[in-house]
């Protein structure tokens, strides 16, 4: 695996999220578990933003010290177009976090310590499947088309699923927990499981936690081929992709209410996705720059949140 981060830029960033994970940990939970505010929630996802946005302007730094000037900005590009196409996503992935929450009702003061694991379990994934994408490609130039038809594929469906409501009742995950599973009829405040008449049960938050997961899980699988079609360097592949994450249970509070607004969104992500196939599929024969890349992820992200604020979702009429 090629890659431009010595060890030391590795142990750096290494402690950069570490330091983040703890601030996110101690100061956004403090005070305990309350609902955060929208005010809050905007303070932490604009300093997450300015976080990414640090590291790629000290990236830019180093590669361009160690490569020159002009190889500094294209590895620059690369994790700014990475940070935004997996940014982009992780709305979408937030949308189904809200959905979840709703089915469920899940009390706000509890939707933070679900949240916190969702982003560490969704860390920890990302590094796996990052390296074992990274030494597959190494070996298998091939892996390139079949990731790039798997995006083509996503992206279709994404469109085609648009507007449409996910029937939970019919999720096979839940369906095999309410079938195996000794499960409470209600919370047990932030408890996952409880022993009460000397049975293990599970409570509404454990099924949430665990749905969450498969999702971190789809989220994964959806998005990382998407990075590799811009670098195949891990380092900017995984920090792209952490720094996206690591906003996320900030983010959600800060969009829950704004879900509707942005009801064209899918069909944006489906567009990027198709795209960011294509381009992998011609890889061999059609090279495009980064810079233009980026110009069409933010041109079609730009143009879907418009579109949706200027064209409202109308709500369905009470029957």
């Amino acid at each position: 695996m090629e890659t431009i981060a010595s060890p030391l830029m590795w142990t750096a960033f290494g402690g950069l999220v570490v330091l983040a994970l703890l601030a996110d940990l101690v100061l956004m939970r403090h005070g305990g578990a309350h609902r955060v505010t929208f005010k809050e929630a905007l303070g932490w996802s604009v300093g997450w933003v300015a976080v990414a946005l640090a590291f790629g302007g000290w990236l830019w730094w180093i590669a361009a010290q160690r490569y020159g000037d002009a190889e500094g900005q294209r590895i620059a590009l690369e994790y700014l177009t990475g940070y935004l196409i997996e940014k982009s996503l992780a709305v979408d992935n937030i949308f189904v976090f809200l959905m979840l929450f709703t089915y469920f009702a899940v009390p706000e003061q509890q939707r933070q310590k679900v949240l916190v694991l969702g982003v560490l379990g969704a860390i920890l994934l990302r590094g796996v499947m990052i390296f074992a994408g990274a030494v597959l490609l190494a070996k298998f130039h091939w892996i390139l088309y079949v990731f790039g038809a798997f995006l083509l594929l996503t992206g279709v469906k994404m469109w085609a699923a648009a507007g449409k409501e996910p029937d939970l009742e019919a999720n096979p995950v839940l369906r095999w927990m309410r079938g195996h599973l000794n499960l409470t009829e209600g919370y047990r405040g932030d408890a996952f499981v409880v022993r009460e008449s000397g049975l293990r049960r599970y409570t509404p938050l454990f099924v949430v936690m665990v749905l969450i997961a498969v999702t971190d899980v789809i989220f994964a699988v959806d998005s990382i081929p998407a990075i590799f079609a811009i670098t195949k360097d891990p380092f900017v592949v995984l920090t792209s992709n952490v720094f996206a994450v690591l906003g996320l249970r900030a983010m959600f509070f800060l969009l829950a209410g704004l879900a509707d607004r942005f009801h064209l969104l899918p069909y944006g992500l489906a567009v990027v996705l198709v795209f960011i196939g294509a381009k992998m599929l011609a890889i061999d024969v059609i090279h495009l720059p980064v810079m233009v890349s980026l110009g069409a992820v933010v041109a079609i992200i730009g143009a879907t949140v418009a579109l949706s604020l200027l064209r409202p979702q109308r709500s369905t009429p009470a029957a």
